[in-house]
């Protein structure tokens, strides 16, 4: 019987990938990709110290970044200690079709999920401000087909009031892991928040079945993922803060 993670069995999965997929369309423009860059530019050495103080997993990082068309930032996934995060221009549309397309050929174990010593489920990290101008339906289509991507932590945020929710929860797959911010210094706050907390939930080892990971861990660590989002959420109070 096929393994899930395409012949993984019996591999000790020791690495842990965070993707980073960045929405620099025109509409991001100024403050808010402004907030993305220092937001995650600052982030990276939590990163780096959680992954230096976990003796199960090794985090890595990728980031895609999609406007008119999509590109990776990296090659390969880069070690935490070694990642460095280049600032985003905003200019384009939002081809976030392109972006899953792109993001699916990369989860497999002949691309970004080949880690000698094995890998965990990846974290998926997206922002987004709008509304997708290609066929964003069809590529994320491809995407729901990809075990890693269905095993994947994921989280988004909506960047603004015309981010278009919905399709984040088709991304994501759930509301509970897609929130809507307002101002810069809530979208700063929430970046911070989202990665240090699915890289510390998704380096953690669990048990592995002939499958590499059992549904009810991936669920599990999903289900974790989302109630901290929403706690951190509900206290996350950007009404007195100056809006976009």
């Amino acid at each position: 019987m096929g393994n899930k993670f395409e012949n993984t069995e019996g591999i000790t999965m020791r690495v842990m990938t965070l993707f980073f997929v960045v929405d620099s369309s025109g509409s991001m423009y100024g403050t808010k990709i402004g907030a993305v860059n220092e937001a995650i530019n600052n982030v990276i050495p939590e990163i780096q110290s959680i992954s230096d103080d976990n003796a199960d997993a090794q985090i890595k990082i990728a980031v895609l970044d999609f406007s008119t068309g999509a590109v990776w930032l990296t090659p390969q996934p880069v070690d935490a200690n070694d990642f460095k995060w280049k600032y985003l221009d905003a200019d384009g549309v939002t081809d976030l079709g392109r972006a899953c397309e792109m993001l699916n050929e990369k989860l497999s174990r002949h691309e970004f999920m080949g880690e000698a010593a094995g890998s965990f489920a990846p974290a998926i990290f997206l922002l987004s401000d709008g509304e997708p101008t290609d066929d964003w339906e069809k590529g994320l289509e491809k995407l729901k087909g990809n075990n890693w991507f269905k095993h994947a932590l994921k989280a988004a945020i909506a960047i603004g009031d015309d981010a278009n929710e919905d399709v984040l929860f088709e991304f994501t797959g759930n509301k509970e892991s897609v929130i809507k911010v307002h101002t810069p210094e809530a979208l700063a706050k929430l970046i911070r928040f989202v990665a240090v907390t699915s890289s510390q939930i998704g380096s953690k080892s669990q048990d592995i079945g002939a499958f590499g990971i059992s549904d009810d861990d991936l669920s599990t660590k999903q289900v974790a993922l989302n109630d901290q989002i929403q706690d951190f959420a509900a206290d996350l109070n950007d009404a007195d803060d100056d809006e976009w």
